[in-house]
């Protein structure tokens, strides 16, 4: 039986009554980046930070009755979470003593790539309908303004060829933001680069626009390998993100620029050997909850400014790389992380 529990994938631990750790498999120790020789013996608030989640396990023990929550975050120290599916079961012991058997799941691979497949799905489907909707726009579009061309040229009125110019110029405005829409029309032109090169363009550019108050750092790990992709259509995608990031932390903040790579990683249904990974991070308000299910689709903004196109343009720019944009968001820590594949 030892055995067994020793090559499970699931994490188990056995608690004392006072929530003393007794025991923890090999998948326990993964989960929580400990080794058992350093921990077994310790309280449970060693390894889970977590007040809450160590009340239910001490009343698992007083009314010995399990305990069993779905999706659960724990809070693992260091900025380190996981999403567990766990089950608390309450032990009887010979001797009369008491104890806890404590079985996680991780969920969050799951999770992950279930999020990944519906932003590339959705990516899809929305690129689909933006390019119908602003090819129809267009037509008429390019007629109204030629229109307004014609009768300009018959006009005699100085002041009347004031209204003329605003359908223009308004025409004119229009077919920018369509162009827009449509987003990149081409192909990727790939070349061989390293994602620091685009990833330094964008920060000296917006790095000009910023107050002195913004401050944007580096965490750049230099061995990452060289990737193929198009320059232009990363130093856009780039761009859109650090630009969001100044925009959410206001008139003082700061900007983190990570760069890492991860081995055997998946994005959407695809495993590649390696990614590379470069998270925009910033230390802004957090993205509200009405914005959170609908942040990549175009013409949906927080700013009365916006017009809603930089996150879409930046999924559609790197999707056509083979990549994906993810986020996560809390207060006072915004996410934005670029995956990109290495292809040898």
């Amino acid at each position: 039986m030892e055995r067994i529990i020793e090559n499970l994938h699931t994490a188990v631990m056995v608690l004392d009554e006072g929530l003393r750790l007794r025991y923890i498999n090999p998948a326990g120790e993964i989960l929580f980046a400990a080794s058992a020789q350093r921990f077994v013996g310790l309280p449970i608030q060693e390894l889970i930070f977590d007040d809450e989640l160590v009340e239910a396990l001490a009343q698992v023990i007083e009314t010995n009755s399990p305990f069993t929550e779905r999706e659960l975050v724990l809070n693992l120290g260091f900025d380190h979470r996981v999403t567990v599916d766990l089950t608390a079961l309450p032990l009887q012991e010979d001797g009369g003593g008491a104890g806890l058997l404590v079985e996680m799941k991780q969920q969050d691979r799951h999770l992950r790539i279930s999020r990944e497949e519906g932003l590339l799905a959705q990516g899809n489907a929305t690129r689909a309908l933006v390019r119908g909707l602003a090819h129809e726009i267009k037509n008429p579009l390019g007629g109204l303004r030629g229109a307004a061309q014609l009768l300009e040229r018959e006009l005699h009125n100085e002041e009347l060829k004031e209204y003329t110019n605003i359908i223009i110029s308004e025409a004119d405005r229009l077919q920018s933001l369509m162009n827009q829409m449509l987003g990149p029309n081409t192909l990727p032109r790939q070349q061989v680069l390293s994602i620091h090169e685009p990833l330094e363009r964008v920060r000296q550019v917006v790095a000009a626009e910023l107050s002195e108050k913004i401050r944007i750092k580096r965490d750049y790990d230099p061995s990452i390998p060289e990737i193929h992709a198009d320059m232009g259509q990363l130093i856009q995608a780039l761009m859109n993100l650090v630009r969001n990031a100044a925009q959410a932390v206001g008139e003082e903040g700061e900007i983190t620029l990570r760069t890492r790579s991860m081995r055997r990683y998946t994005i959407g249904t695809v495993q590649h050997k390696l990614v590379v990974r470069v998270d925009v991070i910033d230390n802004g308000p957090g993205i509200s909850e009405e914005m959170r299910e609908s942040l990549f689709l175009p013409m949906i903004t927080g700013r009365a400014e916006g017009t809603g196109l930089g996150l879409p343009i930046a999924q559609s720019m790197v999707n056509l790389n083979g990549g994906l944009i993810e986020w996560e968001s809390q207060p006072g820590k915004t996410v934005f992380t670029v995956l990109l594949p290495v292809v040898a």
